[in-house]
């Protein structure tokens, strides 16, 4: 399970010593509390667009979501602890109808004190050095225990907590550090966890329970404590003032969400979804290690003055191996500029004709609300930016556009309706359907349409809710191509509703497509698909539980565009044909198989050697890879591969460019000739 709330209040991995169980206060909800309990839950059954019964199914999901917040990978619990607790698996519900907290903060308590053993039983192990692991032993670690049986007593979870802990510290000495600085670094890290469990009071145990609560009805529905409230603009404060990405917490590690596009971090193109950030220093200061700390934590510490440098030790998440790498990030802002469209002119020759293909790149849907309140004639937005690029590429006399929405994670709902309207004569654009019945239809309402040739959108899994609209609306009206991966999913809408303490976001509303088919869960499936990148399972709307499902209601009345339907076959052989003998696609699907191979196997062994060959294994088959691409383009193979060329790599998977043109790119504008082509006496067609 993962949990995507921005701010958890806890972290799995906090703990105290046995030695200091007498000091912990037991933690009990204050009377507060219980009236919070009573507004959380009034506000969810009056505005959430799900509707959900408070019954035994309920309680059910509520007490297993309350077990994965505390101890998702089942190092804490043992098996008499989760039969202790099982009468109330089926009760929590009546204790939410009365306000009844006391079986939420037993669990709670009870998880605290098992916290305590497991940090005492971790000092211990630590504390007689790094010698004493036998690295030639054949055992293994299973890294996934979502789904394992519980631990039956101590002993078990002793065994398991060795093994975890071996595995730290091979994974260290095979980063070349010295036992001495291995041993003195993991008791600063269970020390550091020790401090933190004697900080979590009561609020942080309400706070878990009423996202446990929340996280049924959906992942983006939340309660925020009045601390966690104050924070609740990450996206924002991190964009304005650190790196430009959004964090979540995972177990004990802090997980990079998504970046900000136009962001320091997305324009220095170190940094990656799913990448785990375990240390932050502060430009040449010490690395400071940050497993198990808390979220808030760790984005304070990311945070700084403009224009200063932040180091992170950072650990991919492509794959299973925890090669450790230092980036350094400039802080600053997000400036207007930096998130607009830009574009570009692609030469696509077919015979003896060069075809000139106009690139729009949309980072986001964005408009200067400021400048536009103040009545400013000349502010910025997506649509007013696209337009003038668009009359500036007519210029050019360009053949057909590309709109490229890849990484786009969204933004003014606004600004999609108006983008849409440039590419059709006038019509509904998205549908909003409300938790209490109304469905809203936005529509453009100007007859007038800038561009009438032909149109590609490429996406990715990180095309996400305003770009999944325009794309959706673009297949529906059957006005251009979409052309990628399948995207994000991201199809609700939340509000936020402040409390007496702290707020609520609430998911009170879906998007619709105009053809009644929702965004949600599913996202836009292209009409030609490009090799999928990202880990699906990790990555979007499908990979979170208890994401609403997709469904449909009734269609807008809208009129379609030219005759998509019979062109695409055509269309579609065409490409599979190119790309059957593409450098760059091949290794890009022996990349999928390479790193789903990577992320099925769950088993680490801990055998130093062992160890090592795998790695090696793993560096001679990325090489390989990389040197037949290189051998099929006519370049020098590699002898090895850096670091630089890794990261190269992986950029080029997506919009990092090792060529003045990307792959994915420039087949798309071949897509659109083929488009073209296909069809030659449409009215997609540009006229002359």
């Amino acid at each position: 399970m993962r949990h995507l709330l921005l701010f958890s209040a806890i972290v799995c991995y906090s703990f105290t010593s046995l030695a200091n169980s007498a000091k912990v206060q037991v933690l009990e909800p204050a009377a507060e509390h219980a009236l919070t309990n009573r507004a959380v839950v009034h506000h969810l059954y009056q505005h959430h667009y799900s509707r959900k019964y408070l019954n035994d199914a309920f309680s059910e999901k509520v007490y297993d979501r309350y077990l994965n917040i505390l101890d998702n990978t089942r190092s804490y619990f043992t098996a008499a602890d989760i039969n202790e607790f099982k009468s109330m698996r089926l009760e929590l519900d009546d204790a939410i109808k009365t306000n009844d907290l006391e079986p939420a903060f037993l669990i709670y308590n009870r998880y605290r004190q098992r916290a305590i053993e497991r940090l005492d039983f971790a000092l211990l192990l630590i504390n007689k050095g790094v010698d004493h692991f036998d690295f030639t032993r054949d055992e293994s670690l299973e890294l996934d225990r979502e789904k394992s049986v519980w631990a039956k007593n101590s002993s078990e979870l002793d065994q398991l907590w060795r093994k975890r802990i071996k595995n730290t510290v091979l994974n260290l000495k095979l980063a070349s550090k010295k036992d001495q600085d291995i041993k003195e670094l993991l008791i600063k890290r269970y020390d550091s966890q020790l401090n933190r469990i004697k900080q979590i009071n009561a609020e942080d145990a309400f706070q878990s329970y009423m996202n446990a609560i929340t996280y049924t009805f959906d992942p983006h529905t939340q309660y925020m404590s009045p601390r966690n409230s104050e924070n609740f603009n990450i996206n924002m404060s991190l964009s304005l003032q650190g790196i430009g990405a959004v964090l979540r917490s995972e177990n004990e590690n802090t997980i990079v969400e998504r970046l900000v596009s136009g962001g320091p971090a997305n324009k220095a193109g170190q940094l990656k979804p799913s990448d785990k950030i375990v240390g932050v220093a502060q430009d040449k200061k010490e690395m400071v290690d940050v497993i198990g700390w808390r979220l808030d934590e760790v984005v304070d510490l990311i945070r700084g003055p403009k224009d200063s440098t932040v180091r992170l030790n950072i650990i991919s998440g492509s794959g299973q191996t925890e090669t450790h790498k230092v980036i350094s990030i400039v802080r600053d802002e997000v400036k207007l500029e930096d998130r607009a469209a830009q574009s570009e002119v692609l030469e696509i020759k077919r015979d003896d004709k060069n075809y000139k293909v106009g690139v729009i790149d949309i980072p986001a849907f964005y408009a200067d609300f400021e400048a536009k309140n103040a009545n400013d004639p000349n502010y910025r937005s997506t649509t007013r930016d696209v337009g003038k690029l668009i009359k500036e590429l007519q210029k050019d006399d360009i053949d057909g556009l590309i709109i490229d929405l890849r990484n786009n994670g969204g933004g003014s709902l606004a600004e999609v309706n108006n983008l849409v309207g440039l590419f059709i004569p006038q019509g509904p654009t998205v549908q909003v359907h409300y938790s209490f019945g109304h469905t809203q239809v936005l529509a453009d309402q100007d007859p007038a349409q800038l561009f009438k040739g032909p149109l590609v959108v490429l996406t990715n899994r990180l095309s996400a809710s305003a770009s999944e609209i325009f794309a959706g609306a673009i297949q529906d009206y059957g006005r251009g191509l979409v052309v990628g991966s399948q995207t994000f999913g991201k199809g609700t809408v939340q509000t936020l509703i402040p409390l007496f303490r702290g707020q609520m976001k609430v998911t009170n509303a879906k998007f619709y497509r105009i053809s009644g088919e929702s965004t949600q869960h599913r996202g836009v499936i292209p009409d030609i698909l490009y090799p999928e990148i990202y880990d699906v399972e990790k990555i979007g709307e499908s990979a979170l539980e208890e994401a609403l499902p997709w469904d449909k209601i009734a269609a807008s009345k809208y009129n379609t565009h030219g005759s998509i339907i019979k062109v695409l076959p055509g269309v579609r052989e065409q490409h599979n044909q190119r790309i059957s003998n593409n450098p760059d696609f091949a290794y890009l699907n022996e990349q999928v198989v390479f790193l789903k191979e990577l992320r099925g196997d769950t088993t680490i062994s801990l055998n130093s050697k062992t160890r090592e060959s795998e790695r090696k294994d793993m560096e001679q088959r990325r090489l390989g890879l990389e040197n037949k691409r290189r051998v099929a383009k006519g370049q020098e193979p590699l002898k090895e591969l850096t670091d630089d060329v890794a990261d190269t790599d992986s950029a080029k998977t997506d919009k990092e460019k090792d060529t003045a043109v990307d792959a994915l790119l420039h087949e798309g504008g071949e897509i659109l000739v083929d488009f073209m082509l296909t069809q030659p006496n449409s009215s997609l067609v540009k006229l002359k």
